[in-house]
């Protein structure tokens, strides 16, 4: 792994990764190094801040939209969050199934099978793989061979999106790992190949593979061959497998494809497409997306949904297959692009020796210690403790022990920030699904320890209160166990997805006694807020409150996106918004009512509540960037309230208050939160926010859902 920040490189012991269901874990035999892909990652990660930015101005856009949505101090602890951690290296492996997760049957324990995917292939021993991500490996193919099987598809898939013919003549610029592997395969499908590449021993490795003719790119040998292959038309096809910052590659690919010939990107090179040239004759210009469609695709990857063979013939996993099947049966020959096998120990001084340019390799493989034999399934069996509703203190005289279920973006920029080095507050276990992620937070923030297996630390007695950070479909059962287990529970938002999901929770605190339950609902602890409601003052007569939430469009990949498991992005959002108007408003409310713009995502939600008071949430997915993504106003009794974004407020009455023009920071209340949720667990008093109101901003943010069905208001039954 490599930290970005410094460049860093490393060879961690994290904890062995758990076999989840819809997946297998693969000890790994060996990996294989993309020497173009990886070694970009850590060139990078060794440049200077400014060189990191202009290496990646689409990151640096990113960087200054937070700034103008979450203000400075919270961007830079985001930013220098995700540059200060470790980042995994490697995609391609080959490996032996130790484990079989549940909804797997293709495959048992002792099978041997490529991988893919640079989160799930990665450079380590053990790896967890989801369904759409591995196949078996045919009988009697190397281990070695088969652990080029992810950078092959990538070349598979380039070819295919070239659409070769037989008797055609194809260019392939750039003879590393990628074109070599593309001149291959063009071999195969009866294309007459014409290499390009400045290193004199890549081009007669090509040409030993199969190539017709390689040469310089300058050198005109290249143009005299083309011009000999085609009668003087020029090239079917191009094939632009370079990288780099020179345009040279796309304008010989101008300048040697015939009238209407196709160009293909595979690699990553400067694309400054000569216009004159390129339309002229009216050149095709394709991209090839990494190893074939279901790439990017979560429901693809992660939840194993494949793609019918009828309308996707070609999927990243068929890629992968069909690559191996091709190596199995002669007709792609990997080996003679293997310049170096190193054993996984010296994998440092590998990558550093590549980097500096003392190993000059095509490919170069990690190779693994045997393994120990097949990792135990961890034991499904959960503590029970039951406790009274008025639960005393669990951590009198000490200080309050804390495990965090997830450390993802979330917990390590926000939460934990402000629990480390907080007095009365020990940081005891980070649980994390994969284990680098753990193994960061771990480093990052003094925890203890880190572990995969969440039933371990549900058992532990010492542990006082569980953190659940995780993604919105699993917080209702890890709630659920965590208060079976004895524990004191902070959940992010939110606390369910569905009314079946809350209702279960109410049964386990009802069941267990054990009502000790915060959920992140942090505005109303934000401190300009609470500040602006004492200036209000009390009121006597129904108020109207009007929230804009500039919710902004999500990027394409979101895991916010995928509804069918994650829920509404209203309904894991839209909680923090309902709490805060019932916090300012005194009160629960008694009726939802909603609708929506055509497709669904801008919603106008109307809360109503006991004393006639009403609340507008205005949630927007189409507004602005620029605009503040908070802006609230309530008026009563001839007061407004307004509030800016946490950045500023204002009050107006009899005498007008006006916050700080110059506020610190934009202060959303987590670090407050935080503080309360710790006294009350210390000190055994009432929870920050009581359960009853939990409950309630909960099922209100689910009515929403009910209300769009049905178009009418939907009534709120009091909640227990």
């Amino acid at each position: 792994m490599q930290n970005y920040k410094s460049g860093e490189l490393a060879v961690l012991d994290v904890p062995e990764p758990g076999c989840k269901p819809g997946g297998v874990l693969v000890r790994t035999v060996y990996s294989l190094i993309s020497t173009g892909t990886e070694l970009m990652k850590v060139s990078e990660a060794g440049m200077s801040m400014v060189g990191k930015a202009r290496s990646r101005p689409d990151q640096v856009a990113k960087v200054m939209q937070s700034v103008a949505t979450n203000g400075v101090p919270a961007t830079y602890r985001k930013v220098m969050g995700k540059l200060d951690s470790y980042t995994p290296l490697g995609y391609s492996l080959c490996g032996v199934v130790e484990q079989v997760g549940a909804g797997v049957d293709d495959v048992k324990a002792g099978d041997l099978v490529a991988c893919a995917g640079n989160e799930h292939a990665l450079h380590a021993e053990l790896n967890w793989v989801p369904k759409n991500l591995y196949t078996p490996v045919p009988d009697g193919l190397d281990p070695r061979q088969a652990s080029f099987g992810t950078v092959g598809s990538i070349a598979l898939q380039g070819v295919r999106q070239g659409e070769p013919q037989l008797g055609e003549v194809a260019l392939v610029i750039g003879l590393g790992l990628i074109g070599q592997l593309v001149a291959q395969l063009l071999t195969a499908s009866g294309v007459r190949v014409v290499g390009v590449d400045p290193d004199r021993g890549r081009c007669e490795l090509a040409e030993r593979l199969g190539a017709v003719a390689c040469g310089d790119p300058t050198s005109a040998a290249v143009e005299s061959a083309v011009a000999e292959l085609t009668g003087g038309h020029g090239v079917d096809q191009v094939y632009l497998a370079a990288g780099g910052g020179s345009n040279q590659p796309v304008e010989l690919a101008a300048r040697l494809s015939r009238d209407r010939g196709r160009v293909i990107d595979i690699g990553k090179c400067r694309l400054d497409l000569p216009w004159n040239a390129y339309y002229e004759k009216e050149l095709d210009v394709r991209f090839s997306r990494s190893y074939g469609p279901g790439r990017y695709d979560p429901s693809y990857e992660l939840e194993g949904r494949d793609y019918p063979i009828g309308y996707v013939r070609w999927t990243e996993r068929r890629n992968l297959a069909c690559f191996l099947d091709l190596m199995a049966r002669g007709r792609v020959n990997v080996e003679p692009l293997v310049s170096h096998v190193a054993d996984f120990a010296d994998a440092v001084q590998t990558y550093q020796s590549l980097k500096d340019g003392e190993l000059k390799a095509v490919a170069v493989l990690f190779r693994y210690p045997e393994g120990t034999g097949v990792v135990e399934a961890p034991e499904v069996a959960v503590p029970t403790v039951r406790v009274q509703p008025s639960a005393p203190a669990r951590s009198r005289g000490r200080a309050v022990r804390v495990a965090f279920v997830g450390a993802g973006n979330y917990a390590t920029s926000m939460l934990l920030p402000h629990l480390t080095g907080r007095e009365g507050v020990e940081l005891s276990t980070v649980v994390t699904t994969t284990s680098l992620s753990g193994a960061n937070a771990q480093r990052k923030f003094g925890f203890a320890s880190a572990t995969t297996d969440l039933d371990s630390v549900l058992g532990d007695d010492a542990v006082d209160a569980v953190f659940v950070v995780t993604r919105h479909s699993s917080h209702a059962d890890l709630t659920r166990k965590a208060l079976t287990a004895g524990k004191a529970v902070f959940v992010e938002k939110p606390l369910a997805l569905t009314e079946e999901e809350l209702a279960g929770v109410l049964a386990t605190v009802e069941e267990t006694g054990n009502d000790r339950l915060q959920v992140g609902f942090n505005r109303r602890f934000a401190p300009l807020l609470q500040e602006a409601k004492h200036r209000f003052g009390e009121r006597t007569g129904p108020a109207s409150l009007r929230y804009l939430i500039n919710a902004g469009s999500l990027q394409h990949g979101s895991w916010y996106l995928q509804q069918d498991t994650e829920g509404s992005r209203f309904a894991g959002e839209g909680g923090h918004f309902v709490d805060t108007a019932s916090w300012l408003l005194g009160a629960d409310p008694v009726s939802v009512y909603a609708v929506a713009s055509p497709g669904g995502e801008d919603l106008q939600v109307v809360l109503r509540y006991p004393d006639a008071s009403t609340a507008t949430l205005s949630y927007v997915t189409t507004g602005a960037s620029s605009f503040p993504k908070e802006t609230l106003d309530l008026v009563a009794d001839g007061k407004v309230l307004r509030l800016d974004d946490f950045v500023r407020a204002s009050v107006y009455g009899q005498k007008r208050w006006v916050s700080s023009r110059l506020p610190k920071a934009r202060d959303k209340g987590q670090n407050a939160e935080l503080a309360a949720f710790v006294r009350a667990v210390r000190s055994g008093g009432p929870m920050p926010v009581s359960l009853e109101s939990l409950a309630a901003t909960t099922a209100a943010t689910l009515a929403v859902r009910t209300g769009l069905a049905s178009g009418t208001p939907v009534t709120l039954a009091r909640t227990r």
